[in-house]
């Protein structure tokens, strides 16, 4: 009987799902609250660009077509893009449009016969359980509530949307008092263009946060009003922002300081070897001398130390935790003719008329507000299960990453997958990584490992991230061991995880998705396995 597979999603990992899925002959329907593919493009502002070289942020086998001459191509292009692969692999046919998933509930098993289990499902087989999903969907024109039956689910909704990060305040400090508008980055991306232009005009505008979204809202907000109304830009920390349009560093593409296996030979691995251990310390230096050498770039293009913008940590550091992100156009040309200010403050609270920062007396007038403080995207992988059981689960210890078995099976959820959570240089390339992987594993092509030694590689894996990523090991960082993490997925699959040709070409050419593409080339004889 053929198998229904539920993919909540229909941003690029949800696309990616939802064609590999088909390619094995399984009948994948793909579940959108929005009404076009995208995800988090959708909720973008129109004025961002990728941050990637178009090179490293495209499908296996869909290349950037010819007329996108740009290096990091606009809001528009990347959004034909996705469209434009939708349709070439026929995906629309399979996507509800306007269905918000409410929740999912696992029934036919009960929890206390999954706990006696060794394996994942009962056998380690993705369809080894008999139990199956429940997706309680919404439609989100009429309200009308549905319910379909899956037998397995893939969850690919990431991190940046859904479940805003909103500071807490002290009584009497909250934004209740506040007599302007206040609301989060997340409202205002999705706003159209001309509401969101009719927000700022003519308004006092006051950003908290220091991310990508912190400054590409406020160099929109700088076009807008110009210096007579500058935007305010608070910020507790700074961060590592490569120069607006970077191509290369000094001349050399940051995919051979970051991006190749060489570079990987620099850094501790997650169940390193002993001899990958003693070459990680060998060559710690380099390591130092490269993120010195990016940093170098960095403030040699940018005005960092005039503004007082100098991160305190590594740019290793913040590549190590995913934190990098690209400069708008002429940001700091706004902030030198007057139309982005700039402020440092390790707290604030409102008041009637704006902001009180660091506790002084004197308030900083604001007719708006705007929070670029992130999302709790964990948050939104536990609400989505209608049992509080699987909630905790999928939640893990709060002292840890979210436990997922290569960052896509969690070892205790039978029939699901997580794809788009954990981040890299390039969440395309790894998210297509893991659909292929999952691609093999649906096909029945080869069984996960017990429960417990799936626990047991989780707890390695987040150690390493927790030791390299710091405060922001929750968002499950991979991207200084990419290839060392598309190895241990070409193990499973049983395909050659050295893609390049001759031992210089494999140390030294950047790794990028079209070198491994074709990896799902599969049989679906035991797709029901």
């Amino acid at each position: 009987m053929e198998k229904k597979v539920g993919i909540i999603g229909a941003g690029i990992s949800g696309l990616l799902a939802c064609k590999y899925t088909l390619e094995i002959g399984l009948n994948p329907v793909v579940f959108e609250a929005a009404e076009r593919v995208g995800g988090v493009w959708c909720h973008t502002i129109e004025s961002t660009k990728l941050q990637n070289v178009k090179e490293t942020y495209q499908f296996s086998d869909f290349r950037w077509p010819n007329s996108v001459k740009e290096a990091h191509p606009t809001h528009t292009q990347m959004m034909e893009y996705l469209e434009s692969y939708a349709r070439h692999f026929n995906l629309y046919q399979c996507i509800k449009f306007n269905y918000k998933v409410i929740d999912i509930d696992y029934v036919g098993e009960s929890y206390e016969e999954m706990k006696s289990w060794d394996f994942w499902g009962g056998n380690g087989r993705a369809f080894g359980s008999k139990g199956k999903w429940h997706i309680r969907v919404q439609h989100t024109k009429n309200g009308t509530l549905e319910v379909y039956e899956a037998d397995f689910v893939i969850l690919c909704m990431g991190q940046f949307s859904g479940f805003p990060n909103i500071p807490e305040f002290g009584e009497n400090q909250g934004p209740e008092i506040f007599h302007g508008k206040l609301m989060h980055s997340m409202e205002y991306s999705a706003m159209e263009r001309l509401r969101s232009k009719e927000l700022t005009r003519g308004k006092r505008v006051t950003i908290i946060g220091s991310h990508k979204s912190a400054v590409d809202i406020a160099a929109e907000c700088a076009n807008i009003n110009g210096p007579d109304l500058p935007c305010t830009m608070i910020r507790r920390s700074c961060h590592w922002f490569l120069p607006s349009n970077y191509t290369t560093v000094f001349g050399i593409s940051l995919r051979f300081l970051y991006g190749n296996r060489f570079s990987e030979l620099t850094t501790h691995k997650p169940g390193e070897t002993f001899l990958q251990c003693m070459f990680a310390i060998l060559l710690s230096p380099l390591r130092w001398v490269i993120s010195k050498f990016v940093e170098c770039y960095i403030k040699w293009n940018v005005p960092l130390k005039k503004h007082g913008m100098v991160p305190q940590h590594s740019f290793f550091e913040d590549i190590s935790s995913c934190q990098i992100g690209m400069l708008p156009e002429n940001f700091y040309d706004k902030v030198e003719e007057g139309s982005i200010v700039l402020k440092k403050a390790q707290s604030f609270a409102f008041c009637n008329q704006g902001l009180i920062l660091d506790g002084e007396a004197n308030p900083l007038e604001t007719d708006v507000v705007i929070l670029a403080t992130g999302y709790k995207g964990d948050l939104k992988l536990k609400n989505i299960f209608a049992s509080q059981i699987f909630q905790e689960l999928m939640m893990g210890s709060p002292d840890s990453i979210v436990p997922l078995h290569r960052q896509i099976i969690n070892p205790r959820i039978p029939g699901l997958a997580v794809i788009g959570y954990s981040e890299s240089f390039s969440n395309l390339g790894s998210s297509e990584m893991k659909c292929q992987w999952l691609a093999h594993f649906l096909a029945g092509n080869f069984k996960l490992p017990s429960i417990r030694d799936m626990e047991k590689e989780i707890r390695v894996w987040g150690d390493y991230i927790k030791k390299l990523a710091g405060r922001h090991y929750r968002r499950s960082c991979i991207s200084n061991v990419y290839i060392w993490y598309c190895d241990q997925l070409c193990k499973d699959i049983g395909c050659r995880s050295r893609r390049k040709k001759g031992l210089l070409a494999e140390l030294f050419e950047p790794y990028g998705p079209t070198d491994y593409a074709a990896l799902s080339s599969v049989s679906t004889k035991s797709k029901t396995s």
